[in-house]
């Protein structure tokens, strides 16, 4: 019968600290027992590197892991090098061309199994809604369900078609969240009747095509589950309603167990048992060595006091040995490198993408000659909290250049994730005095 401590281990996905493979991250991993590995941007220099990274800690532990990383698209890309940059969701939703996500998906598959990856945390299948939602915005499709659902499942099919885990996210939706879960407990009042309409078709459609993992989200659902806890620690929602009801027979996996929702809850501890509890079968603890050690601990210790029953921890165990046992070969497509394709195909969504607000000037090229306003969400705030892009984190020099590249000296007006009524202001009085004005999605 194998070790307790094995089969827990084979249920945590943990992050490692930094590029470079230390003797504090062996000895975690050998600790811990952990069976999966998420890959940051601060995991990653260059694409060579990465590989050594990630073979260099599988031949020191003997034994083959479970390696994923967040490549939606847009602003959240952890492996840049090697890759294509593809744009938003939101721009492949309004670029109106199908045919576009499953030839990402595709790409994306090639790339990253050329780096070791096995596990897309995408995409988002989330609806976006009138409510503003500081977390998703552009990370979704749209706003009509049919269409995220199509879009959503023709990537998830391209990206399974190339060889690469697809994993539909964030269950059962969270596009219309007041707060970001990464750091605050959003509380979500949609109906059954609510997340069926809008909500849920997005993520049935992708277990219809066959998706090999659904991620949960954060928030308190309730009127979906009386108990009125996050979905994360909800039966009703993980084990009822997408095991049973949905008919799910892959991978469950819970968000990030560090976000500033679940920590507002409690321990890390205790919420990696009240996640195993409801029916995940992953369990993310992303970033700090203190709380994946007291999530691994957690966990064996409720398993021995019969908390979380031995069964239930084998059924989890042998779905992600199948999962894995579907990625056996690692850097798969020789050495690392974009697609050929990537860059036009990434060219062509981003300019079906752009839309015009306002019927603007008759000659838009001899107005951006004039004065040209951006508006832009000031990433740099979150910096502490999540992860931001390097070259973003200095948003006027990241526009600045960006625009000089194409001769414009743009005025900027930035603004929070959450804009004060000053910053508004500001905003509109700059966009009134020019020619042309350019605003972020994230700005809505």
């Amino acid at each position: 019968m194998p070790d307790l401590e094995d089969l827990v281990g084979e249920r945590l996905m943990i992050g490692l600290a930094g590029p470079a493979l230390r003797e504090a991250d062996l000895r975690l991993f050998r600790d811990t027992r952990a069976g999966g590995l998420i890959l940051y941007r601060r995991n990653f220099e260059s694409p060579a590197q990465l590989c050594r990274l990630v073979a260099g800690l599988e031949g020191a532990l003997g034994r083959r892991l479970l390696v994923a990383t967040d490549h939606e698209g847009g602003r959240v890309i952890m492996l840049g090098g090697g890759t294509t940059i593809f744009p938003d969701g939101l721009a492949m939703g309004t670029a109106g061309e199908e045919a576009f996500a499953h030839r990402q998906g595709l790409f994306e598959a090639r790339e990253l199994r050329r780096l070791g990856v096995d596990l897309n945390l995408a995409p988002v299948l989330d609806v976006l809604t009138e409510r503003y939602s500081p977390n998703i915005g552009i990370r979704a499709y749209g706003k009509d369900p049919a269409l995220v659902a199509r879009y959503g499942v023709a990537r998830i099919r391209g990206m399974q078609r190339g060889g690469l885990s697809a994993c539909a996210k964030h269950f059962p939706g969270k596009g219309h969240a007041p707060l970001d879960a990464h750091l605050a407990l959003p509380t979500i009042d949609s109906t059954w009747a609510e997340m069926r309409a809008t909500h849920l078709p997005p993520f049935l459609a992708a277990i219809a095509a066959g998706v090999e993992c659904v991620m949960t989200s954060h928030p308190v659902y309730p009127n979906l589950d009386p108990a009125r806890v996050p979905a994360t620690f909800s039966r009703r929602l993980v084990v009822e309603h997408l095991r049973g009801e949905a008919g799910f027979g892959g991978v469950i996996l819970s968000d990030d167990l560090e976000m500033g929702a679940v920590r507002a809850t409690g321990p890390v501890g205790e919420a990696a048992v009240r996640a195993a509890g409801a029916g995940h079968d992953l369990l993310l603890v992303c970033h700090t060595e203190a709380a994946q050690r007291e999530a691994a601990a957690a966990l064996c210790e409720a398993h021995r006091s019969g908390a979380l029953p031995r069964a239930a921890l084998e059924s989890s165990v042998e779905r992600l040995r199948r999962l894995r046992a579907g990625r056996a070969a690692r850097f798969e497509g020789g050495a690392p490198h974009a697609e050929r394709d990537g860059a036009t195909l990434a060219g062509a969504i981003a300019a079906r993408a752009v839309t015009l607000l306002a019927p603007g000037p008759a000659d838009l090229k001899r107005a951006l000659n004039g004065r040209v306003a951006i508006v832009f969400p000031r990433f740099s705030d979150l910096a502490p909290r999540i992860t931001i892009e390097p070259e973003v984190a200095d948003e006027r020099q990241y526009l600045r250049a960006a625009f000089g590249r194409a001769g414009v000296t743009p005025e900027i007006a930035l603004v929070g994730i959450e804009p004060a009524p000053a910053e508004i202001a500001a905003a509109v009085d700059l966009a009134a005095g020019a020619d042309v004005t350019v605003r972020s999605p994230s700005c809505s």
